[in-house]
């Protein structure tokens, strides 16, 4: 039997309902919500021939140990966007984008990334497996949907993992606040990752190291620097105006 996982919140449910109906088992929303967003939604999972149980706020709040769910849960089967980043580099057309993660292990923030990646066209966001939050209830509600669509795939080890990018010619490009160069002097038109680092500690050395460039985001105010994912914003949108001129 398939592995199964709980969506939670309506961009997230909502995003499985459209992308792969098929893989959702059950949906259950809060019996005491009228309003037209849920009646859209339990129009959608009916249409797609799901079944809808109306059931009472704790017990969409057992469902999902407490996180925020908008009175909305689904319990869907594990759905794999890619198996390997061969698999994803293979099927690109263009430049290739991609984001890796170091050491991002705040379910809001890697949420925000994903949903960024996808506004940007990032064709997939890779993290270490031990150092990194999987794609748990919270990250899928916060990425809005964004997760159903942007491979997440985590690997076993991170500077080898860039190494084989290399290998297939992306630029990779680390931030760092002791860089010299700025964001905007980098070519954001060749095939690249964005590297970033952890709120707080950045990137680890040997990953800072395996980087074919670093570069600084211009702070112009009185703060030291961003949240990570602000920052994942500004560098991924910095290559989508460079690759739009």
């Amino acid at each position: 039997m398939a592995a199964t996982q709980m969506l939670a919140g309506f961009h997230a449910v909502i995003a499985r309902l459209r992308q792969a109906p098929e893989s959702i088992r059950e949906v259950y929303v809060e019996a005491q919500r009228r309003d037209k967003r849920m009646q859209a939604l339990i129009a959608t999972a009916t249409q797609a021939g799901r079944a809808v149980h109306p059931v009472s706020a704790d017990r969409l709040d057992g469902l999902t140990g407490g996180s925020r769910h908008q009175g909305v849960v689904a319990v869907a089967d594990v759905r794999k966007l890619a198996d390997d980043l061969d698999e994803v580099l293979d099927g690109v057309q263009g430049p290739a984008l991609l984001l890796i993660l170091d050491g991002v292990t705040d379910p809001h923030n890697l949420g925000a990334c994903l949903r960024t990646a996808d506004a940007a066209g990032v064709h997939a966001v890779v993290a270490p497996r031990d150092r990194a939050v999987g794609l748990n209830t919270t990250v899928q509600r916060v990425a809005c949907g964004a997760a159903e669509s942007v491979p997440y795939l985590m690997v076993t080890n991170l500077a080898r993992t860039m190494r084989e990018l290399k290998d297939r010619d992306l630029w990779l490009v680390g931030t760092d606040d002791t860089a010299t160069q700025s964001i905007h002097q980098t070519d954001g038109k060749r095939s690249m990752a964005w590297v970033m680092g952890a709120e707080g500690e950045g990137m680890r050395r040997l990953t800072r190291e395996t980087c074919d460039e670093l570069v600084t985001i211009p702070m112009l105010g009185s703060v030291e620097s961003l949240n990570v994912s602000v920052a994942t914003a500004v560098c991924l949108y910095e290559t989508v105006r460079q690759r739009q001129r």
